[in-house]
């Protein structure tokens, strides 16, 4: 298969993939079994329903572009530029339900002084809950390089492989807006522990789960101030 043009300029995600898909003369069917993702899920990219996902959170650019025969990070850099150029609704957060699920994993002091402030300004209680969402996103991300834990993942939980890698790709673009109860449960409650604020730095502090038996279990903190662009 010929490689496809250097990109002269950035286009939308669905753009790009449509016009690749019409040059190779491949389907949207064809790109989504290369990719391991439902036909909708490659439909819904190239007719705009669905916002293309975070580079750093996925692995489809990498698959779409090795089937497609794209240059290295056109997919990634035409990404990037759409979500930039959408803007998200400031100091949009959880519904109550999820709100509440993830306060209830921070230290009941934290919580409470978080919740003291949110009544004046929710923005600083959004920016937490977003870094803290961002490390469980960061550690189901590994899951997709593990594709024999994810089939176990999928028969322990009564689906097929495809439904379970969808439902991790879903989590991996999720926003405090969207989040739902379903993820907490999923992916976030299995992956933290507890999650602490240290309000003259502004350092969050997480502490994830070991995989080892609940005798065995380990709690490793992590520490950042950072978040994700």
């Amino acid at each position: 298969m010929k490689p496809a043009a250097p990109l002269k300029e950035l286009v939308s995600v669905g753009e790009l993939l449509r016009r690749r898909l019409k040059e190779t003369k491949r389907t949207p069917e064809e790109l989504a079994e290369a990719v391991e993702v439902p036909p909708e899920y490659v439909e819904d990219l190239i007719s705009g329903k669905r916002r293309p996902p975070l580079p750093g959170r996925t692995d489809v650019y990498e698959r779409m572009t090795r089937f497609l025969g794209l240059g290295r990070t056109d997919l990634a850099a035409c990404a990037t530029a759409e979500r930039a150029s959408t803007k998200a609704k400031k100091n949009a957060g959880p519904d109550a339900t999820v709100r509440r699920a993830l306060l209830d994993m921070c230290e009941p002091a934290t919580a409470a002084e978080l919740e003291r402030r949110a009544k004046r300004d929710t923005a600083e209680l959004i920016d937490f809950i977003e870094r803290v969402v961002d490390v469980a996103q960061a550690s189901v991300r590994r899951i997709l390089d593990d594709p024999i834990a994810l089939r176990l993942a999928a028969t322990k939980n009564g689906t097929e492989y495809m439904t379970m890698r969808l439902r991790v790709l879903e989590f991996l673009d999720a926003t405090p807006p969207t989040l739902t109860m379903a993820d907490v449960q999923n992916w976030v409650m299995p992956k933290i522990s507890r999650w602490d604020v240290d309000f003259t730095t502004g350092v969050l502090r997480v502490v994830l789960k070991t995989q080892d038996t609940p005798e065995q279990n380990r709690r490793r903190p992590i520490v950042g101030r950072g978040r994700r662009g």
